[in-house]
Formats: structure tokens, sequence, C-alpha cells
């Protein structure tokens, strides 16, 4: 981050040695570690004038700092930057890799939660996605390996603890980046996909002021919604964010 010390030097020059070694500290880590970081552990997240600090500082390279259940901190794109970036065409993933991200999403999160099982703005499931429902006519065994392996790279998801009826697949830390805007666009499209006819869908349309789908959109196969989703629509998703 040396080369960046100039971009910094107005916000810190005021602070103490210690003040400044502790907000880069917090930057680096809500920046660069691969989880969100605990407020406890570090003076540069506990302190409020300090975490000002390292707010401005990420909102000079077009990041914010992202509050994680309410003990934890990360950074994402600010959503006028990620607004820009997804008009400019960006995209870091791939149409097989967005199709089988989605299918995660909807299996682990946005199921349950259609079902009221899964509570709570979060990206956290206990309920895995089986290589079973990652299985579609439109993306490969060999494709569906690779992009498994490019998004648990990218901290896009990743293998559940339960491995006894073979690999299972959960939403990963990367998404925790996501804004609470960002976060809340994802999901509501992603509720809308998975259960259109439930009430969470039509509160959801509601909300929009969209109209409801046609009868048979409550029949529709929710693979091939997710890939055709994935194929056509950038999810917030952020790559290594």
């Amino acid at each position: 981050m040396t080369e960046q010390h100039a971009l910094f030097d107005p916000l810190l020059q005021d602070l103490s040695d210690r003040g400044r070694d502790e907000v880069l500290a917090a930057f680096s880590a809500v920046q660069y570690a691969a989880h969100p970081v605990a407020e406890v552990q570090l003076a540069g997240l506990r302190d409020v004038t300090l975490r000002r600090h390292v707010a401005k500082m990420l909102k000079l390279i077009g990041r914010t700092l992202v509050h994680v259940d309410g003990t934890h901190w990360t950074s994402g794109y600010a959503d006028d930057i990620a607004e820009t970036l997804t008009a400019q065409g960006w995209q870091p993933l791939s149409v097989v890799d967005r199709a089988v991200l989605v299918l995660v999403l909807i299996h682990s999160v946005a199921i349950p939660r259609s079902e009221g099982i899964l509570t709570g703005d979060s990206w956290k499931s206990a309920r895995p996605t089986t290589v079973d429902e990652l299985r579609t006519t439109k993306i490969s065994g060999e494709e569906r390996r690779l992009a498994l392996q490019r998004l648990r790279a990218a901290g896009l998801i990743q293998l559940s603890g339960d491995h006894s009826g073979g690999p299972s697949y959960i939403p990963g830390p990367q998404l925790q980046r996501l804004t609470p805007a960002a976060r809340r666009r994802l999901q509501d499209q992603l509720i809308l996909a998975a259960a259109p006819a439930s009430p969470i869908a039509e509160a959801i349309r509601a909300r929009n002021g969209t109209p409801a789908p046609p009868a048979s959109a409550s029949n529709t196969d929710t693979r091939a919604v997710a890939t055709s989703l994935a194929a056509e629509r950038r999810t917030d998703t952020e790559g290594n964010g």
C-alpha cells in the first residue's frame, strides 16, 4: 500500500503516529482480509473517529465500509461506483460462473428465505446446495467443475461443513462485501426467480411497483430461470472484491 500513501497523506496528517498506524491497519484489514474483520480486534474500527478516517480513505478509491452482523467490518464498492462499472459493461465473471453462482444462491438462500426457513439479512445459510442441484442441461459437468473451482478461489462460494452426502456449497465470504442496497437488490432478484408466486415475491413486486408474472411462471424450473438470469443480467457480486 506504499504507493497509495501520497493519496491518503492529506487525510492522515493530523493524526498521531499511533493513530495513523491504527487507521492504516484497519484499512488494510477491511480491504484485504478474506473474511469480515471483528471490530474488537482493531482500534481503527472500534474508535468512531479513526473509523471515519478509514471510511474517507476507502471513498478515495471508490469503496465504502460495510457493517456485517453488527460486530464486523469489511469493504465493498460504493453503490454509485458499482452502478457506473455495471453501466460500462464491467463483469469479472463468465456466463457459466454467474450461472453456477446464482444456482448456489437460489438453493442456499433464496428458496429457504422464501419458505421462511432463513430469516434476517445475511448470506449465512445452513442449507447447502448439492451437486445434483447444480446439474443443468446447459452446463456440462466439466464446465460446472471448473466454475466451482473459480468461484471458491474468488471466495464467492465455499464448501459446507457436512460432506456426508458428497460436496455441497454455501455462499462465500466475498458476498459480505455487498452494501445493504446491493445486497437487497440481489436478494430480491433471487427470490423473484426462485419463488415468483410466494408472499415474499408479491411483497417485493408491490414495493417495486412491478406487475405479477403470468400464472405459468410459478411452475418454471428454478435451474432454467437461474441460468437465464445469470446469462442476461449482471449480479451485484464483485469477484475478488
